[in-house]
């Protein structure tokens, strides 16, 4: 054997233990992230998200990583301010009803840092009825209020995210449009530039899709109280309430376009007193 064979048999085990020392590493790495997520987003304020560098800098680093394994585009560039306001905005909308939510808060971080993929971030719908059968709600009243009042702040919510989301989406139109129209220099920069269009695309879709799930977590919580603590006079505002979500919801779902909901206002159910009476039809004939 020569030594050219011999030196490149004898990298060829070298350079599996470096992969599998890496592989081993990045595991590691993976699991204490994971046990990190356990204590979910810390939140200030209004439930809003506090600074962290565990959830703002060693979970995403670590999650970049997970979703280049699992074959997912991941991009290097920096975030523009909108696609910043995306994020925090969708945030409020991805995370659980309840922000003391341990198990689904850890799912949500778990896939917004992209350690999980991002639309596996599903929030179990049963958790808000155990919440709301705690103690911290003395009266069975205020547990029908807290799901109105929760479903008509997601509703309020959706308008403005979505403004953000149509700003984004624009900006992806316009650097897809250059990317066609202008020679790029690097392939990291033409892949980064369609990983990053496909971001700002699932972070979108997950906004609709766990909005859904909140939709159902409310509904599950009202058929419960309804049977373990009927009233008269909160069920109306309940669905009313989430009847309003709903309408939302289905302006995410469908990328927040916004034709879909002047289409919706736009139509009118035709009223026979003022369209004629007897004149919308033939008549029936004997």
């Amino acid at each position: 054997m020569g030594i050219g064979e011999a030196a490149q048999s004898g990298s060829t085990p070298s350079l599996a233990r470096r992969r599998g020392t890496q592989q081993k590493a990045f595991m590691a790495t993976l699991l204490l992230a994971a046990m990190l997520a356990g204590c979910t987003r810390p939140t200030g304020d209004f439930d809003r998200a506090r600074p962290s560098i565990v959830h703002d800098d060693l979970m995403p680093a670590v999650g970049n990583e997970a979703a280049r394994l699992r074959g997912d585009p991941v991009s290097k560039f920096n975030y523009t301010n909108d696609e910043k306001l995306l994020r925090k905005r969708g945030w409020t909308l991805i995370r659980p009803p309840w922000t003391k939510d341990w198990i689904g808060g850890t799912m949500v971080e778990l896939s917004r840092t992209r350690i999980l993929p991002e639309t596996e971030g599903r929030v179990p719908p049963d958790l808000y009825l155990i919440y709301l059968r705690s103690d911290k709600f003395q009266s069975s009243d205020a547990r029908y209020d807290k799901i109105a009042s929760d479903a008509k702040g997601d509703a309020e919510l959706v308008m403005p995210f979505c403004e953000v989301a149509l700003r984004v989406q624009k900006a992806d139109n316009e650097r897809l449009r250059v990317l066609k129209s202008k020679p790029v220099t690097t392939e990291e920069t033409y892949e980064g530039a369609k990983a990053r269009v496909w971001e700002n695309r699932v972070m979108i879709k997950w906004v609709g899709q766990a909005l859904r799930y909140r939709i159902i977590a409310y509904k599950k919580a009202l058929d419960g109280l309804e049977i373990e603590t009927p009233t008269r006079d909160r069920v109306w505002k309940v669905n009313n309430a989430i009847r309003e979500l709903e309408g939302q919801v289905r302006i995410a779902e469908s990328g927040c376009d916004l034709s879909k909901r002047r289409a919706q206002d736009e139509t009118v159910k035709r009223s026979r007193i003022f369209t004629g009476w007897g004149t919308e039809r033939a008549p029936v004939q004997k």
